[in-house]
């Protein structure tokens, strides 16, 4: 059975578009049948990120990182982030010759810059180097591999991302009865770097309702007591809550994708957004949201879009082409079919592992 170890910074409790986009893969590489193992910060001891807390550093040696890569004895290492485990990850696969790849996620750069006074193209350079040195840097969209290239970054390859449609569907929902509508939502990590803000101070009618948890919830909870924050939901609770809307607002300018908005189309809820790297890229003109510089104009038009539209359009993305995609990337970087989309012929009954 041909295997596959992914090394992530971003981990479980954390509830993100990084996380849930690993664990589908995971999943659906299981089924497709292999074998696939993580190592994360549950496998060492770890600290909380300063002013993020919800984010683990762990706090290891490159030599215990190498023990984990040589016992888990994978036909592919992938590193997902640029944390202190990939940043030792990459470190041991470069002096080992062991091939891997990585993939960009989060836009670190504006991110930092949002919280601390760091130009972006010295971060931007760190990143360069490191994205630079595998065999593939996996992006998700056009947008941001265009935008990447034009920073010196090289070997990038295209990994998309899914949504299950049997969880996110539509349904009636009563979960938000008695807030006067139309209803605006938001749902994703609230914090400053999303630009949450954008949407709360926008002048709407009916109601705006925020989920999710981080490091702003409680300062922008003060701040907007009119807005409806229900903190983290996951599951049914967050499927339903995405139904009752009736428009996803999406203010940030700094996400590659965005899984939300896949998650909010699939619930049957159309989309506001800038139109920047993400939504530009799932939604340009596809007639399911309406992207504009003014978020109140977006948000109003979105209001006429159908629900039914939203629907068709998300069942186009799935989870098994995401895995598919990332597997033809992981065959290219070793140069060769090694036959990953083939290694068995019934899915096999096991689940992905943490090593």
């Amino acid at each position: 059975m041909s295997s596959i170890l992914i090394v992530t910074d971003a981990w479980r409790p954390q509830i993100n578009g990084v996380v849930r986009s690993l664990e589908r893969l995971a999943e659906q590489l299981v089924e497709m049948g292999l074998r696939v193992e993580f190592l994360t910060p549950e496998n060492f001891r770890s600290v909380p990120m300063p002013s993020y807390p919800e984010i683990r550093l762990s706090l290891t040696l490159p030599s215990e990182v190498r023990r984990h890569i040589e016992e888990a004895d994978c036909d592919h290492l992938h590193i997902a982030t640029e944390g202190p485990l990939g940043l030792m990850a990459r470190s041991v696969a470069k002096r080992t010759g062991k091939v891997f790849t990585t993939s960009y996620h989060t836009r670190f750069p504006e991110y930092l810059n949002a919280r601390v006074p760091v130009p972006v193209d010295w971060t931007y350079a760190w990143l360069r180097r490191f994205h630079n040195s595998g065999r593939g840097c996996m992006v998700a969209t056009q947008t941001l591999e265009s935008d990447l290239k034009t920073r010196g970054f090289t070997n990038l390859v295209r990994w998309s991302r899914g949504v299950d449609h049997t969880v996110f569907r539509p349904l009636q929902s009563d979960v938000l009865e008695g807030v006067e509508g139309p209803i605006f939502m938001n749902v994703g990590r609230v914090a400053v770097e999303k630009n949450i803000e954008a949407f709360l101070k926008l002048d709407l009618p009916g109601s705006k309702v925020v989920v999710g948890g981080g490091p702003q919830l409680e300062e922008l909870r003060s701040a907007y007591p009119d807005v409806v924050f229900t903190g983290p939901k996951e599951g049914d609770d967050l499927v339903a809550l995405y139904s009752a809307a009736d428009v996803f607002v999406f203010p940030s300018l700094t996400d590659t994708f965005g899984n939300v908005l896949l998650e909010a189309l699939a619930c049957g809820t159309p989309v506001a957004a800038y139109p920047v790297m993400g939504p530009v890229d799932v939604i340009g003109d596809s007639g399911v949201g309406v992207l504009d510089k003014d978020l109140r104009t977006a948000c109003l038009a979105a209001l006429e879009i159908s629900s039914d539209a939203c629907r068709e359009y998300a069942l186009k993305y799935t989870w098994r082409a995401s895995a598919e995609q990332f597997l033809r990337n992981a065959e290219l970087a070793h140069e060769t079919s090694q036959g990953f989309l083939q290694a068995a012929a019934k899915p096999q009954q096991q689940v992905f592992t943490a090593h």
